[in-house]
């Protein structure tokens, strides 16, 4: 470790040691990367997404009473529509006559049930694939849920929902002949293949898991957007910087802690998942459109070659901006940009830079391609070097 790098852990430990928290001296500082080591970044993160309180003394009271709320919404949203084991001493509720699982009633037990269901297949399937390039995710946590996973109850967890779901809706298709054919949807979607997964023992659960309850409980909690597909390439980095946490003490509430900042950075994000405000000016839209009026600013030349080719910003920079570039990159580079973009004041204003820094970066392979050639070039980003974007992106912004 180089002693620049040992001086700068210093300089965070110093601004982190305050009793109050100065928030501007805090983020100059994480604009330029925060350290791992002892888990400054999660730390700070805590901090940048509005979970912690400025004020230190307050944060054991606040943590307990949000760790506590969390595992409140566990019981009422996981344990009990999850038909709890019978072994629970729980003698046999008749619920033919009030409620039953055909009822059309709308406000019917059931239907809820059914309607999470479907909600529960999309984020299962997405949480599933999240990194497939690294181990971490399908590996068994240190902490699992002892909540849920209590064998003393035997609770239906999220993952036998799924897997009952499936098995219970089985796709019936006819073919030509007249012969039908019925076969598991999860066969016909791929969604369990068998050399995929190794199964864990009972008691434990993988992180992926975690992250479907921590997407789950969001959208029921949120039913004006629910789940929407791109939302767990948004939780996934910040779940594995708090679950790879140094800190035990801290690793040991990741999912509690990554469901609250996921919610703040959703409060902020989220009008980039509602159709119906695409075209407003909080809209995905808007934004698309501030990245080519900056180039156009910034580069007229390589503005007026991607209008010439007709090359629109939605064909690229939706993806770009509404999963804030997780997708574009390895998830320690994710990371990295996510420090510098939480530690902007004016939340998500520095993205337009870097979406901007990542095409001016590229303007020579682009003024020398065609249609096909550059639309490659957009969709499959080739620089992986993050900090020559960002570098690029505070040219940009300083007006140089």
């Amino acid at each position: 470790m180089s002693s620049s790098y040992r001086s700068r852990i210093q300089e965070f430990k110093v601004a982190l040691s305050e009793e109050k928290i100065d928030l501007k001296t805090l983020r100059e500082l994480c604009f330029s990367g925060i350290p791992f080591e002892g888990g400054i970044r999660a730390l700070c993160w805590k901090i940048l997404l509005n979970y912690l309180p400025l004020d230190q003394s307050l944060w054991d009271s606040f943590l307990k009473k949000q760790r506590e709320l969390y595992a409140q919404f566990l019981r009422e949203m996981i344990i009990q529509p999850g038909i709890a084991k019978a072994n629970l001493g729980l003698s046999r509720e008749d619920v033919t006559l009030e409620d039953h699982p055909l009822n059309p009633n709308p406000d019917s037990r059931w239907n809820t049930y059914f309607k999470d269901n479907e909600v529960l297949l999309q984020i299962d399937k997405d949480v599933r694939r999240l990194y497939p390039d690294m181990a971490f995710f399908q590996r068994a946590t240190e902490y699992p849920c002892h909540l849920i996973l209590d064998p003393q109850n035997e609770y239906e967890t999220l993952r036998r929902r799924v897997e009952q779901t499936t098995l219970k809706a089985q796709t019936v298709d006819r073919n030509r002949s007249g012969v039908t054919n019925v076969s598991s949807p999860g066969k016909a979607l791929n969604l369990y293949p068998s050399n995929e997964y190794e199964v864990l023992p009972n008691g434990c659960e993988a992180h992926w898991e975690v992250v479907e309850r921590i997407l789950f409980i969001y959208a029921k909690l949120n039913p004006g957007i629910a789940y929407v597909q791109g939302m767990n390439e948004i939780v996934g980095p910040i779940y594995y910087t708090f679950a790879t946490d140094p800190n035990n003490q801290w690793k040991e509430h990741a999912e509690a802690d990554t469901f609250f900042c996921f919610t703040n950075l959703m409060a902020e994000n989220r009008d980039n998942f509602i159709k119906s405000l695409d075209d407003s000016q909080c809209g995905i839209t808007y934004k698309m459109e501030s990245v080519f009026s900056m180039l156009k600013e910034k580069d007229m030349e390589l503005y007026l070659k991607l209008q010439e080719q007709n090359i629109k910003p939605q064909y690229f920079t939706f993806r770009w901006l509404t999963l804030l570039l997780s997708q574009e990159f390895l998830l320690p580079d994710v990371i990295r940009i996510w420090d510098t973009l939480f530690s902007d004041q004016d939340r998500f204003d520095f993205l337009i830079l870097v979406c901007c820094a990542m095409l001016i970066l590229i303007r020579e392979q682009l003024l020398a391609g065609d249609f096909t050639v550059n639309m490659r070039l957009l969709q499959d980003y080739p620089i992986s070097d993050v900090h020559t974007i960002l570098t690029k992106a505070k040219e940009l912004q300083d007006g140089s």
